[in-house]
């Protein structure tokens, strides 16, 4: 009697196996993946954090950090100011990003810094704004940094920088210690246990990607995209002193971003920069922050020095990336 070639039934079996492997997997990242609405993007879901517990983490490091640089720029009519500007791009977002709790706060510190929570926190120093001639320039700030928020930049670098098991298991925690407590850990891994780390260092990429969404926004919103491009420039001015802002960080400002906006400008924004469709509004934002914040004493809390997390609007990058 002749016996069946045992090899040839062995791998038989192996391909079987692969194949329904291969099946299953496909299975999985059909049902787990979810696609970003500001970016397109397709991500899968293991391990990632929901909007629930991005609206939670940063509500819960806002005030830690707000202390950090200074507390609030101490007037009424700057801040509603700036909250009125930072709401209207933030209508202009995507699927369900405008019903986000958005904050946008004034940092009364003299740094030349901005910087973005998850869930709709976004920041912006003092020093920074004083640095700008118009309103678009804070706009295009702005905007860039509710791009972070909507293409959930901060969300990818937790689950980057803890990997995908360890931040399962503590999003998982929830279920048996609490909220409050998972919570806490979450807020740990951001800003970093007993303040010695800055763990949130956005990459080349996600920098472009939120500046093209900053573009976007305002746009949209009635301002001329080419402010973005005057931040840059501003950056670049500040980063030829002895002592870069800390905005840049160790980084200085990648010119590979400005031919990124150069080019947008040239294509995409070409029947729309410089038309009466959109305005730079140099005379509003003279007389109501540029006055209004010149009677305000000189902010001197130097923030983010010591146990913060430096969340970058631009510099921070990989070279890598």
């Amino acid at each position: 009697m002749i016996r069946p070639h045992q090899p040839t039934r062995r791998l038989s079996r192996s391909v079987a196996f692969v194949s329904c492997a291969a099946i299953t997997l496909v299975g999985l990242l059909m049902t787990g993946c979810t696609t970003n609405a500001a970016t397109g993007e397709s991500r899968l879901m293991l391990g990632y954090m929901s909007r629930s517990q991005q609206i939670a983490l940063g509500a819960d490091a806002m005030p830690q950090l707000t202390q950090q640089y200074g507390g609030v720029v101490p007037s009424a009519e700057i801040t509603a100011y700036v909250r009125g500007i930072g709401e209207r791009l933030a209508q202009e977002t995507e699927a369900d990003n405008p019903s986000l709790p958005w904050e946008f706060t004034l940092l009364d510190s003299p740094v030349i810094n901005a910087f973005a929570l998850p869930g709709g926190k976004v920041f912006m120093s003092r020093g920074l704004a004083e640095k700008m001639t118009n309103e678009a320039q804070l706009a295009g700030v702005l905007g860039h940094e509710i791009g972070h928020v909507t293409a959930e930049h901060v969300a990818e670098r937790i689950q980057t920088s803890t990997g995908t098991s360890l931040l399962a298991q503590v999003l998982s925690a929830a279920a048996g210690m609490g909220d409050s407590a998972a919570l806490q850990q979450l807020t740990d891994v951001v800003v970093g246990y007993g303040g010695q780390g800055y763990l949130l260092k956005f990459g080349r990429s996600q920098e472009l990607e939120a500046d093209k969404l900053g573009m976007r926004y305002m746009t949209q919103s009635g301002y001329d995209p080419a402010g973005q491009r005057q931040v840059m420039e501003i950056l670049a001015a500040e980063s030829k002193g002895s002592r870069p802002p800390e905005i840049l960080s160790t980084h200085p400002l990648p010119a590979s971003r400005i031919a990124k906006i150069d080019s947008l400008l040239s294509k995409e924004y070409a029947g729309i920069t410089g038309t009466p469709a959109v305005g730079f509004y140099r005379d509003r934002f003279k007389s109501r922050f540029l006055g209004p914040i010149g009677s305000l004493p000189p902010a001197t809390a130097a923030g983010g020095q010591v146990g913060a997390v430096r969340y970058a609007w631009c510099g921070l990058c990989s070279a890598s990336d």
